[in-house]
């Protein structure tokens, strides 16, 4: 079981968001569990204010230090030091997040990740116990929120039971290193557009031929990087 702890000022909505569909169900079962820790319920300020003015002068407030570790050694101190490996700094600042990072992480037992929120979070505790920053890419959210959650569902449904078809996992974009193949589904013909013939041959090795050949196109067309990098893997 992995489970995932999600510092955050929004703990409602990482759980609304992470609780429904696949991901809810595979918590239900035990395949993996989800945590909110408040970072406010951590603040020594009677008013639950847990960010100030910077030094030096600029725009916006920062979140401030001590709120931040204080839930964080909450985690700490609930499932041991050792266990807390990887602590995940969501800023645009990282590491762009890709799909075998996701498959990196998959592996790991427990997961700390960190929602910033106004102008950041003072970079003092970011040192002492952040291991990484990751982006989901070259944009600014209002908050780390909707980025940790994209996260936490591209990593969790590669935990082994989540799916109930593994080989969807490994079939899908990025699977292997392409971008997926068309599917189609009934009925045959619909709108005037048929399905493939080669799909309903029954001929399962000319379909999984036909279904690289897709797959090699459309990666061409669409993420010209991926194939060429793909193509030097395969010669």
């Amino acid at each position: 079981m992995v489970t995932f702890h999600i510092l955050t000022l929004f703990p409602d909505m990482v759980m609304q968001g992470l609780h429904t569909s696949i991901l809810g169900r595979a918590a239900a079962r035990g395949d993996i569990a989800i945590e909110a820790v408040n970072i406010r319920d951590f603040t020594t300020d009677k008013h639950g204010k847990v960010d100030d003015y910077t030094y030096g002068g600029g725009a916006g407030m920062l979140m401030q230090a001590q709120p931040v570790y204080d839930a964080y050694q909450s985690v700490v101190d609930q499932i041991g030091q050792e266990r807390a490996r990887r602590v995940i700094y969501v800023t645009p600042q990282g590491k762009t997040f890709h799909q075998e990072m996701a498959r990196e992480l998959s592996r790991e037992e427990e997961m700390i990740f960190l929602c910033g929120h106004y102008e950041g979070i003072d970079e003092r505790v970011l040192e002492e116990i952040v291991t990484d920053e990751i982006s989901l890419g070259d944009y600014v959210l209002t908050g780390g929120e909707l980025a940790a959650m994209v996260m936490v569902d591209a990593i969790a449904r590669l935990v082994p039971g989540v799916l109930h078809n593994g080989e969807s996992a490994e079939t899908e974009s990025f699977g292997d290193g392409l971008l997926e193949y068309p599917q189609y589904s009934r009925p045959e013909i619909w709108h005037g557009r048929r399905v493939p013939e080669i799909l309903l041959s029954g001929d399962h090795a000319k379909v999984d031929a036909w279904r690289l050949e897709q797959s090699l196109a459309r990666t061409k067309e669409r993420r010209p990087e991926l194939y060429e990098k793909y193509m030097e893997a395969h010669p």
